[in-house]
């Protein structure tokens, strides 16, 4: 997402020094940082900026939330190498975050607006009138998802919209993996409920 990277090169602005540590200059040490914050904010800004436009339905607060988790990132830049899945890592930053911003009072009203519902699918090899008709259809099955109890609707959203699998699930909610299952079960039960009831 352009956005975040133009407004992340700017938070990489570290001061460098030239202070030997075993052999590697802080200023090396930065710079290799620098990168890889730099490679996750390539990759994982679109996904991150889905996850928070999903929950917050708000382009402006998805944003914000998606500079939020970078920014968490940046400061705890030295355990980035202890990260073993740097995806479910960041989304379960900015989750915990548009969670947190739900749960507040809300400063701007939840949009179903078409043209930024787009925005967050996959445009590849679609024409305009077919991209319009898939954020239509996503638009309908966002509104029952939202139908849905607030622990099934967490784990339809990062089921279906991100592709996580239960143990990714697991730990981006910080429950078990047969909690997610049967989570899961449910939200596809009910689901299918509503979406066969507003056909009709």
């Amino acid at each position: 997402m352009s956005a975040s990277q133009a407004v992340f090169s700017g938070w990489m602005e570290i001061p460098k020094s030239a202070v030997l540590d075993q052999g590697r200059t802080h200023a090396d040490r930065t710079q290799a940082d620098e990168q890889t914050l730099a490679a996750l904010v390539s990759q994982y800004a679109g996904t991150l900026y889905r996850v928070a436009f999903s929950v917050l339905r708000n382009a402006s607060d998805a944003e914000d939330a998606v500079q939020e988790a970078f920014l968490r990132v940046l400061r705890h830049r030295d355990t980035l190498s202890e990260v073993r899945d740097q995806r479910v890592w960041l989304i379960r930053i900015v989750w915990n975050i548009v969670l947190d911003r739900k749960r507040r009072a809300k400063t701007r009203p939840e949009t179903d607006d078409v043209a930024e519902l787009a925005r967050v699918l996959p445009s590849g090899g679609l024409s305009a009138e077919e991209r319009a008709s898939a954020a239509q259809h996503h638009a309908h099955v966002l509104s029952c998802v939202e139908q849905l109890p607030a622990k099934e609707r967490q784990v339809i959203m990062l089921s279906a919209f991100e592709e996580l699998n239960s143990v990714e699930i697991a730990t981006v909610l910080g429950i078990t993996e047969s909690s997610v299952r049967s989570r899961l079960f449910r939200a596809r039960k009910l689901m299918a409920g509503l979406l066969h009831h507003e056909r009709h």
